[in-house]
């Protein structure tokens, strides 16, 4: 059975209520633990984006697109936070350095089709170790809005533990806000592995105790 929303409410206000004051606005996290899941099997690991309907301005996503020509002007007008060229792309190859620090900075890594491949044996090895993956920008999508989704969205990663964790909040949300974002993740979740092999849930403030919800 699905979680319910009287579920998430009352864990979500008892981590609130529980975690100590701090001199910064903490994440509420989300940490969610199978079973019966083989990771073994590449097709039980999951890395993928979610998007969040309700993100605060200081934890939207930073990204940055590989593209050229008309793509590569159209991301920059939708305001990314970096676009870079074939010809930078080509650079990388060499600049180890530079390519682990994009690989750090940026949250979500787009690029179009026909760089996909380079992308990935460029940015790879740094991306795979934090967790991430480089997305396909395609070439007849609305860029705006494309960029304006990744932007309110988070990765969920399953890889070699039975568990994952992830923030769907802040603590100076709207408690409902924050259900929202969570319902969306629970059902990414569920749609993967079925409410059956989810053995338990918690929530938790950065700094707090974890409150089960279930």
């Amino acid at each position: 059975m699905a979680i319910s929303t009287d579920e998430l409410m009352r864990a979500v206000e008892e981590a609130k209520k529980n975690a100590k004051k701090r001199n910064f606005t903490q994440s509420i996290e989300l940490v969610v633990k199978l079973r019966e899941i083989d990771l073994r099997r590449p097709e039980n690991r999951m890395v993928t984006p979610v998007y969040l309907p309700h993100v605060p301005k200081n934890k939207l996503a930073k990204i940055c697109v590989f593209a050229t020509g008309d793509l590569a002007l159209k991301a920059k007008e939708a305001g990314v936070d970096a676009v870079f060229s074939r010809e930078d792309l080509m650079e990388l190859r060499e600049d180890r350095k530079r390519a682990r620090k994009i690989a750090k900075t940026y949250d979500f890594i787009l690029a179009q089709p026909d760089l996909m491949p380079l992308v990935g044996r460029v940015l790879g090895p740094f991306l795979g170790r934090r967790g991430k993956i480089p997305l396909v920008l395609p070439l007849t999508v609305n860029v705006k809005a494309f960029i304006e989704r990744y932007r309110k969205s988070i990765m969920i990663r399953v890889r070699d533990q039975p568990q994952l964790m992830c923030w769907i909040g802040t603590e100076d949300q709207p408690v409902e806000e924050v259900i929202e974002n969570a319902q969306r993740v629970l059902a990414i979740i569920e749609d993967k592995y079925g409410t059956v092999n989810i053995e338990k849930v918690y929530v938790k403030l950065t700094m707090g105790p974890s409150i089960r919800v279930r």
